[in-house]
């Protein structure tokens, strides 16, 4: 299993934290850096280090990471130091299954109600995704990614299934952070996100599902090979 010994404080994720409530907001930061690939698999996050960068004391973060290894988004090593888990080629593709038709149906959903105004939304963050991957930005591209998928479940309004897809990107999103290791990803014509956007604006909900499903397929491939890979080491 691949490890690192300790997680990028160069971003955004990592803030000097308030008295109050330290322990709830150390929670969400460091769940929104799992959801958005700020944190690599094999990534470890030491007690001391994470409470020290965050200005906070040792028992609010440490209640922060149990919470989130009982959600399983982080696991202990046997030394009770809390690292972030690689995914399994099984465990990758049962999330994907899950994500297939959750955002089908928020995609779906947001056919129906979001319109212009949401389709002008996920325009936004699909220009910025070509930027970053333009510029060779891979990271903000990764990370504006994550945003269009969760952007696109929003504008479904359906908080319930908003909450359980989110749970999936917090358990697969550090995965993400491999997603452009063999370069960008190549499509057969149109983006599925440009495809995606038009069906929105046009409120055809079967175009849209359609589209977004094509989407998660196509990004799928490269990160069943890294799985695999995680897959073979953890066998020998």
């Amino acid at each position: 299993m691949a490890e690192r010994d300790e997680p990028e404080f160069s971003g955004t994720w990592a803030r000097k934290l308030s008295k109050e409530n330290l322990s709830e907001t150390a929670y969400h930061a460091i769940r929104a850096a799992l959801m958005h690939a700020q944190l690599a698999p094999g990534t470890k996050l030491r007690l001391r280090q994470m409470a020290a960068h965050f200005g906070v004391s040792a028992t609010p973060m440490r209640e922060a990471l149990i919470r989130l290894v009982n959600e399983k988004a982080l696991q202990l090593d046997a030394r009770g130091t809390a690292f972030v888990p690689e995914l399994t080629l099984t465990e990758l593709r049962e999330i994907r299954g899950i994500r297939l038709m959750l955002e089908g149906d928020c995609a779906a959903r947001a056919a129906e109600r979001a319109g212009d105004p949401g389709a002008d939304e996920l325009q936004e963050i699909h220009v910025g995704i070509m930027a970053a991957l333009e510029a060779e930005d891979f990271a903000r591209a990764v990370n504006l990614n994550t945003e269009f998928h969760l952007c696109l479940c929003r504008l479904a309004d359906q908080p319930v299934t908003y909450d359980i897809v989110e749970s999936l990107w917090v358990r697969c999103g550090p995965i993400l952070s491999r997603l452009y290791d063999e370069g960008v990803p190549g499509y057969e014509g149109e983006h599925p996100h440009l495809r995606l956007i038009r069906a929105i604006r046009v409120g055809e909900s079967r175009a849209a599902r359609a589209e977004i499903e094509a989407d998660i397929r196509g990004l799928g491939a490269g990160l069943d090979r890294f799985a695999t890979q995680v897959d073979s080491a953890l066998a020998v």
